[in-house]
């Protein structure tokens, strides 16, 4: 009797926190469990707190070290990322500077030349001594010689480039003999008759010396200015923009021939022949450039 007094009561006591449990809520329960864990974590770590997730998963606590260590990383990454948003506005701003200035340029020359048109007859050009053409750009529509010239027609062979030298070969001698309007005429029906030729370039620029030689300065300086804009990148570019500036010596502009020589020097710098950068020098003190 005794033996099943006392099993009763053990039973009654396990039994009793079970109940209770059952009987508590899920709140109840939650806010036992978050005691609890105080408890146990004010023993596992006396000088203070862990961070948030420390008793919750398998990640170690992270540390206020390494806390501090990753903001200023962050922080510097936003400075670097803020100079380099910066650095790429200043270089956007320079871009737009340059090509602004360049489109002003241009259009001061087209409004020069167009104002030159009107004006009085060109004087006579004084020219330096002449530099052995190569190639430039691509034709582009020219002033014509002031009278109408049948250039010689060179013998055709069948050979484009053959025929192309020939015809080149055709104007250059002309323009040796100082037969000008003959010579203007010939580089031209060469610049139309063998359009992808390499000669070509050669045959624009020529021309444009032929006027100038020739005393017409004004349709010199259109047909260079055309020669150099058609191809900038061109064999006989750089020349055609030094004879630009003869061209705009002859129509009394140096301060337009100026601007011809810096445009020259800062295009083709050091990629230009030695034999055209010597006179580039002499060109500038004439100009009176600074």
């Amino acid at each position: 009797m005794t033996k099943t007094i006392l099993l009763c009561a053990t039973a009654l006591i396990f039994a009793t926190p079970a109940a209770a449990q059952r009987q508590a809520t899920p709140e109840q329960r939650i806010d036992r469990l978050e005691r609890q864990t105080r408890q146990l974590q004010r023993q596992v770590f006396p000088k203070g707190q862990p961070a948030d997730t420390a008793g919750f998963d398998d990640s170690p606590a992270a540390s206020q070290v390494v806390v501090v260590a990753q903001s200023n990383r962050i922080d510097a990454l936003e400075r670097q990322l803020a100079e380099m948003t910066r650095l790429a506005e200043e270089n956007g701003n320079r871009a737009a500077t340059l090509e602004t200035e360049l489109a002003r340029l241009r259009t001061d020359y087209d409004a020069r030349l167009r104002r030159l048109e009107t004006s009085a007859p060109a004087e006579s050009a004084n020219t330096t001594a002449p530099v052995a053409d190569e190639p430039a750009p691509v034709a582009q529509p020219e002033p014509r010689p002031s009278a109408s010239v049948t250039p010689p027609k060179p013998v055709k062979t069948g050979d484009v480039t053959a025929d192309g030298e020939a015809a080149y070969d055709t104007g250059y001698q002309l323009w040796l003999q100082k037969k000008y309007p003959q010579s203007v005429a010939a580089l031209r029906a060469m610049a139309s008759s063998f359009p992808g030729h390499r000669r070509v370039s050669w045959a624009n620029n020529l021309a444009g010396r032929a006027l100038l030689d020739s005393g017409q300065p004004r349709a010199a300086a259109e047909a260079l200015l055309a020669n150099y804009r058609s191809n900038p990148k061109g064999e006989r570019a750089a020349d055609s923009l030094y004879y630009l500036g003869q061209s705009l010596m002859a129509l009394k502009q140096p301060a337009q021939a100026c601007k011809a020589y810096a445009e020259l020097e800062e295009v083709y710098g050091s990629s230009m022949r030695a034999d055209l950068r010597a006179l580039v020098g002499p060109a500038k003190a004439k100009a009176g450039c600074k």
